[in-house]
């Protein structure tokens, strides 16, 4: 009868422990899918790139002619890597990205500034969107390119002239970004923090500056990448030095490789600073992680 007795207690002891090295083995299992995953998408984008490249490479030595396109003065990509390595070896390398990122840092510096502080003002005052919005929407459609006389005009220093071009590329994003932030907010996280006694401080600190935060941040992103796209206009005016100077130079030297390797560079740079201003908002916002779209469960 004892025995007997003892046989399902045994037998559920059994299953418990089983139970259990299951559960603990099943994160390993869950985490190998999804490196599957990462793996192959590290692998489909490694071979756009280079389906990419090798595309490149067909056309610019055949010297393709399309027809709308053509290719005939289209430098192939190993023409392109001598360039690089030349500039790379160039003491004027140096110059050059320290003259670009410092006009950059500096013009996007300042947008986000006042983006940041006219969109929070703008999408919570009504009389502020009014008086404010009216003229900014009528200089956003400007070029930049269409920006350098006035800026020459009004600055005294050709640097202050291409730090201002790279601002005016920045600045919108920024602010439209911004205040569409503020204007998503949900006013029933407003009412009710008003209504637990929540201050004008404590309400722009607890409620309206984290719930605007996402799109601060993609505005932040989206300006970085416009001021790089501004910047060969910024150093088009009185530059010596800098990676959209070095750019035009080549174009009005005829220097072919050298015009693609400075479109490559700046679109590098563009690309790693954007990536660092995502970084730093995932770091601001540890709650805000977005599920990737498409996503195969």
């Amino acid at each position: 009868m004892s025995a007997d007795a003892s046989l399902p207690v045994a037998t559920a002891d059994a299953i418990s422990g089983s139970t259990e090295r299951v559960n603990a083995a099943s994160p390993a299992r869950a985490l190998r899918p999804q490196r599957t995953r990462e793996w192959s998408r590290f692998l489909v984008r490694g071979f756009s790139l280079v389906a990419a490249v090798a595309l490149w490479q067909w056309a610019a030595a055949r010297h393709a002619d399309l027809g709308v396109v053509t290719f005939r003065n289209v430098p192939t990509p190993a023409e392109v890597a001598r360039a690089a390595a030349a500039l790379l070896a160039s003491p004027k390398l140096f110059f050059h990205v320290r003259n670009s990122l410092g006009r950059v840092l500096g013009g996007f510096a300042a947008a986000a500034v006042v983006g940041v502080a006219l969109g929070l003002v703008i999408g919570r005052a009504r009389r502020a969107r009014d008086l404010l919005l009216p003229p900014l929407e009528v200089m956003r459609p400007i070029p930049g390119v269409a920006w350098i006389p006035l800026a020459i005009l009004m600055f005294p220093s050709s640097e202050l002239s291409m730090v201002f071009i790279t601002f005016m590329g920045a600045l919108f994003p920024i602010l439209l970004n911004t205040i569409h932030g503020v204007e998503a907010i949900d006013r029933r996280l407003i009412i009710a923090s008003r209504s637990l006694g929540a201050r004008s401080l404590a309400l722009f600190r607890e409620v309206i500056l984290p719930g605007a935060l996402p799109s601060v941040m993609t505005g932040l992103s989206i300006g970085m990448g416009t001021a790089w796209f501004c910047l060969v206009t910024a150093e088009m005016i009185a530059g010596q030095y800098g990676i959209g100077y070095y750019t035009w130079e080549s174009y009005n030297l005829q220097q072919y490789p050298e015009i693609v390797v400075g479109m490559l560079f700046i679109g590098l740079f563009g690309m790693l600073s954007s990536a660092l201003v995502k970084h730093a908002g995932a770091l601001l916002m540890p709650w805000y992680r977005p599920e990737p779209r498409g996503r195969s469960t």
